[in-house]
């Protein structure tokens, strides 16, 4: 007889820099004080180079196990959606940290489902395009052109403000 839940594929495991990391700021005595791991814009460098690779076997994994429906899939193109890159890596963080206890799984599979709904409200009807392998830039995009560049910061001491003559 074979076993039932052989098919059953154990969650990615982070990568050694990133466990480390997190036993690190774990301490009581911990001298590091650097952001959280989910955190990818705040990650220095090094942190950062290993994630893409894991966040991409994750993703794979929630796929392989969860997306029954066609919108239940992250697509192949994750990395490319800004917002969706900080999401998996909050899901994939909160999920260790879930499967401590059983009512607390019970609660990240429902967090799970919130995020393929925020997924698919962000992706909209590109979403489909983007499961099928043909990613476009953010329809979006030409709204935020109209933002432009951000200012420069003013020099240390001086005010960016003008009066009603036009000076500052």
């Amino acid at each position: 007889m074979t076993n039932l839940l052989s098919q059953f594929k154990p969650f990615p495991e982070p990568p050694a820099l990133i466990l480390e990391y997190i036993a690190e700021r774990s301490t009581e005595e911990s001298v590091v004080d650097g952001p959280p791991p989910w955190d990818l814009g705040a990650l220095p460098a090094e942190l950062i180079k290993p994630m893409p690779e894991w966040l991409d076997a994750v993703c794979r994994w929630l796929n392989e196990g969860y997306a029954w429906q066609p919108q239940d899939v992250i697509p192949p193109c994750w990395n490319r959606h800004e917002g969706l890159g900080y999401e998996i890596a909050a899901l994939a963080f909160a999920r260790d940290d879930a499967y401590a206890d059983a009512g607390s799984t019970v609660v990240w599979h429902e967090q799970y489902d919130r995020f393929l709904s925020r997924m698919n409200k962000a992706l909209g009807k590109a979403g489909d395009e983007c499961r099928l392998g043909r990613h476009e830039d953010r329809p979006a995009r030409f709204q935020l052109a109209a933002w432009g560049e951000a200012p420069a910061a003013a020099p240390a001491g001086r005010s960016t403000t003008t009066t009603a003559g036009g000076s500052a």
